[in-house]
C-alpha cells in the first residue's frame, strides 16, 4: 500500500510491502502530513518498507563510521555503487531498522526489527535521514532547533543539548504575545527562491508537536547559559560555524556536504544569526525578541 506526505512542501511516497501494521501505527507523528498522491516526478524521495530487504553483502560495501544520535548508534556503510547502507540502534543497541539508499536519496528500502516501539523508533530515524540527505540538493536543510513562531516569522533557537532552547522558547510562549511552537526538536529550512522559510515536520523530540506549518524565516539564536542577561549578532565567520554544527549532514560525502554548505551560506546571506547568553528568565525571553524581531 502507498501512503503519500507532504513536508516542507516537497513531497515523498511511503510504500508497505506486506506490512502486519498499519503505517500510521508506526508512524503517528506523520497524520498531519497526509497528502493525495502526486506524480513519481513530484516526489523528493519514494521509501519502500520491505522486511524481506537483506543486509549488502560485505564484498560490495565498506564501513564509514558509527555515530552516536544521542537515543541510539547509527551505524554507515558505502556500498560500491555510490549508495549508502545504514543500521539504526536503539539505546539498547538493538537493530531497529536497516536502510539501503541510492546515492542521491531518491529512491530507498527499509527493514524493520523488533517490537512495535522499535520498528517505530528505526523508522522514524530512517525517514529523518534519507529526508536530510535527499533534501540536500533541492536547497532543504534538517535543523536541530527549537521553533517558535510570532507574527508570521519563525526564529529557531539552537544549542548543545541541555543547554535550554526548548526552556527558553517556553519564555517566549508565556511572556511574548502572539507566538506558537512550530516544532521542538527538528524543523526544517528551505530556500526557495532565494529566501528562506521555516516548517514543522514530524520529528519533534520529546515534544509532541507534529504541525505541518510554515513561516518566513527570522533569526536564528544560538542559547548559551550565563549569570546576565545579553545577546550579540555574530559575524559571518562565526556565525557559520555556530550554524553548520545544527544542520544534519554527512561529512564523508563531499557532494551531500558542499549542499549543505552552501545552504548555510545561502540562509545567512538573508538571515542574522545571534548567541543569546541569558538565564532563564522572562528578561531574557524579552530582550531576545525586542532584538531579533527588529530586524
Amino acid at each position: 500500500m502507498d501512503y503519500y506526505f507532504e513536508i516542507a512542501e516537497h513531497y515523498i511516497k511511503i510504500s508497505q510491502l506486506d506490512g502486519n501494521i498499519p503505517l500510521l501505527s508506526l508512524l503517528p507523528s506523520f497524520q498531519p502530513f497526509l497528502c493525495d498522491a502526486v506524480s513519481d516526478e513530484e516526489l523528493l524521495f519514494s521509501f519502500t518498507i520491505d522486511n524481506h530487504l537483506k543486509a549488502v553483502d560485505k564484498s560490495r560495501r565498506h564501513p564509514i563510521r558509527t555515530f552516536d544520535t544521542g537515543n541510539g548508534d547509527t551505524v554507515v556503510d558505502k556500498l560500491s555503487d555510490g549508495g549508502y547502507q545504514y543500521v539504526v540502534k536503539n539505546i539498547n543497541r538493538d537493530a531497529c531498522a536497516l536502510l539501503i539508499c541510492d546515492k542521491d536519496f531518491r529512491t530507498c528500502s527499509c527493514a524493520l526489527n523488533g517490537s512495535l516501539n522499535m520498528q517505530s523508533f528505526g523508522l522514524n530515524n530512517a525517514l529523518m535521514l534519507t529526508m536530510a540527505f535527499a533534501g540536500s540538493k533541492r536547497d532543504t536543510v534538517l535543523i536541530h532547533a527549537s521553533l517558535v513562531r510570532n507574527n508570521n516569522y519563525g526564529y529557531a533557537f539552537i544549542a548543545k543539548s541541555g543547554t535550554g532552547k526548548s526552556t527558553h522558547v517556553s519564555l517566549w510562549l508565556r511572556f511574548i504575545s502572539d507566538c506558537d511552537l512550530m516544532n521542538d526538536d527538528n524543523p526544517i529550512i528551505r530556500l526557495i527562491n532565494g529566501t528562506p522559510y521555516i516548517y514543522g515536520s514530524p520529528w519533534s523530540g520529546k515534544t509532541p508537536c507534529y504541525r505541518k506549518v510554515k513561516a518566513h524565516l527570522g533569526a536564528i539564536t544560538q542559547i548559551a547559559r550565563a549569570r546576565e542577561n545579553s545577546i550579540e549578532r555574530l559575524s559571518v565567520v562565526n556565525a557559520f560555524a555556530t550554524l553548520l554544527p545544527s544542520c544534519s549532514s554527512m561529512k564523508w560525502d563531499a557532494d551531500i556536504f558542499n549542499h549543505i554548505c552552501s545552504i548555510v551560506s545561502d540562509i545567512m546571506a538573508k538571515t542574522p544569526i545571534y548567541t543569546l547568553h541569558c538565564r532563564a528568565d522572562r528578561h531574557a525571553a524579552e530582550l531576545c525578541h525586542q532584538t531579533i524581531a527588529a530586524e
